[in-house]
């Protein structure tokens, strides 16, 4: 790592504060054991993509405002008659995050993003994958404060999955409460 290298907030708590307190709590023995985060995967599925293209063209730039680097363009894998979606058909954008990135934007979305989430009762604590992974959605893309609505003019929903490297869902909920996640009781 480079002398000036820039470290997240959130990175310094975790390795000042957070590792400490898992290692102690599970009783690890090797500190490659110790939960830690290891990718965010940011998803747009953009269903009136069939009838106007422009549209995901649109999310993609959204999407990268919100996670500062450039979306990739998914695109169907095969043709659906009753959605009227061809082959090859671009439906969505998608992105994944690592490292510094990764720890900004979760910062963003704990301490800005989810608490302008209109009718925000809590995260659900039974959304993990059983392998450590928690995925959760938002109904509008608009509560980033990068996203202008004025300029948008529309709101997508976006899939975010948080990734780690804990064994178990006991692991991760421990990781991610630590990271002040906020689920609900």
């Amino acid at each position: 790592m480079a002398e000036n290298a820039y470290i997240p907030r959130l990175r310094t708590v975790y390795d000042r504060d957070i590792r400490g307190k898992l290692t102690e709590q599970f009783g690890l023995t090797n500190a490659m054991q110790v939960p830690r985060l290891e990718k965010v995967v940011l998803n747009m599925g953009i269903g009136e993509a069939v009838n106007d293209r422009k549209k995901v063209e649109l999310a993609a730039n959204d999407l990268a405002l919100i996670a500062g680097q450039k979306p990739v363009v998914t695109h169907s894998r095969k043709a659906i008659a009753t959605f009227k979606l061809r082959e090859g058909q671009a439906i969505g954008a998608k992105v994944t995050l690592r490292k510094a990135k990764m720890y900004e934007f979760i910062d963003r979305l704990i301490n800005v993003a989810l608490p302008r989430v209109r009718d925000f009762r809590g995260l659900n604590p039974k959304s993990f994958d059983g392998r450590g992974n928690y995925s959760l959605g938002l109904k509008e893309h608009i509560v980033f404060p990068e996203i202008d609505y004025d300029k948008s003019g529309e709101t997508w929903g976006m899939d975010i999955t948080v990734c780690t490297t804990a064994a178990n869902d006991e692991q991760a909920r421990a990781l991610l409460t630590a990271f002040n996640f906020p689920f609900r009781q």
